[in-house]
């Protein structure tokens, strides 16, 4: 089909086609960015944190005594904790996913680097806080009983290093890429190397600290943490056992220690994962809903402005059909008119997708949007173009000649 009486008609009809190419690469610019950010949203919530979630339990307490053998509390509790009906292992860490500590700290391969190579999680555990969240050990070994101290020992000025360390297999491809980590060392700032024992498949950091593309950088020390600044993380046997095995243990801390007091927040993992993640689900939906509302407004928008113009061309139409234009022609003519304006829109969308993408990775962290959405988002708006054009267009193309005539 010649274009050339095309453009000459969109020429005199400047306003309304500016209107439709503004509409489609507004729409484009913002469906591809939202898009992007919707999966980069559903990316997070099907991340594996490592943990049996489904199985877990945690409990915090707090001592309103002056108790000056904490750990040896700590590991009464331990006891307590194992024996009770239900439970399949208990430990205690500092810190676990989805909860609200933030322990981190910079590491690197090498002593003395002036800058870090990445912000890791540090995670304290003893010897079953591997079998009691469910992490799965790739490489290595676990902590044997010997390696553990604990944390009151460790934070005594003049204690000796952590010797060992337990990482995450995506901590270990950042420090040593292409290399097996075991054995080797690695150093926060400029104190004695921690050397790999152990290489586990995934560890979640508590929270989004230092951004997503470090959450999965966690280290594990051979270090027995407290109860009063610990949180006790029971594994049960049976998922559908949770709030009881919760309540026992509750009553059983209490019972071990009348002056300490359970916090309010004592619930099972998967609670906790579904406040975490509230946020990142709300987004999802809300976006979802802002493209599909604007793909509506958009498709709305052509089909008005195309009702606009063949009413406004009905002798225009209906000279054209006398000449012999078939129903087809008029059809297509309309069609290939869309699809014009709507290739100036994306390619001027896509120009403004990519200005949007740089603001929200200055601002919010965010990876370059894919090339990939640019050309998903312009079949998309190309196929609804043609299919809100084609009411109109049919329309036109079903008018007959003589009375297009006299109507004009």
């Amino acid at each position: 089909m010649d274009i050339r009486p095309i453009l000459t008609t969109l020429r005199r009809h400047k306003t309304a086609a500016a209107l439709i190419v503004f509409e489609v690469a507004l729409t484009c610019a913002i469906i591809c960015n939202a898009l992007f950010l919707i999966q980069n949203r559903v990316a997070r919530l099907q991340r594996p944190s490592g943990m049996a979630e489904n199985e877990l339990i945690a409990l915090r307490i707090t001592d309103i005594s002056t108790n000056k053998d904490a750990d040896a509390l700590t590991r009464s509790d331990l006891a307590a904790l194992r024996a009770l009906p239900g439970v399949r292992s208990a430990t205690i860490s500092n810190q676990v996913r989805y909860g609200d500590s933030a322990w981190n700290s910079g590491v690197g391969p090498k002593p003395n680097q002036q800058l870090e190579t990445a912000s890791v999680g540090v995670n304290y555990g003893e010897t079953q806080l591997l079998e009691s969240l469910g992490l799965k050990l790739i490489a290595g070994r676990n902590f044997r009983e010997d390696e553990i101290v604990p944390l009151s020992e460790r934070l005594k000025p003049g204690a000796a290093p952590v010797p060992v360390a337990i990482i995450s297999k995506a901590l270990a491809d950042k420090l040593f890429p292409g290399q097996d980590p075991l054995g080797r060392p690695f150093y926060t700032g400029d104190s004695d190397g921690r050397r790999v024992i152990g290489v586990v498949e995934h560890l979640l950091r508590p929270n989004e600290f230092n951004g997503p593309a470090s959450a999965d950088y966690s280290v594990i020390y051979p270090t027995r943490a407290d109860y009063n600044n610990g949180v006790y993380l029971l594994r049960v046997t049976d998922p559908a056992r949770r709030d009881e095995v919760l309540k026992a243990a509750g009553e059983t801390l209490s019972k071990l220690g009348p002056q300490r007091i359970l916090s309010k927040d004592n619930k099972t993992i998967e609670a906790m994962a579904e406040e975490f993640n509230r946020t990142d689900r709300a987004m999802v939906w809300l976006l979802g809903a802002v493209c599909v509302a604007l793909l509506i407004v958009t498709a709305l928008g052509i089909v008005g402005l195309a009702s606009f113009w063949v009413q406004q061309r009905t002798k225009q139409i209906g000279v054209r059909r006398a000449l012999g234009a078939t129903r087809g022609q008029i059809l297509r003519y309309f069609q290939t008119e869309n699809f014009l304006l709507t290739a100036i829109g994306i390619v001027l969308g896509m120009v403004l997708a990519f200005a949007i993408n740089l603001l929200l990775m200055k601002y919010y962290e965010l990876p370059r949007l894919p090339a990939l959405y640019l050309p998903l988002g312009a079949l998309s708006l190309w196929l609804l173009g043609q299919l809100a054009v084609y009411g109109p267009a049919r329309r036109a193309a079903m008018v007959p000649p003589a009375l297009a005539t006299r109507a004009a």
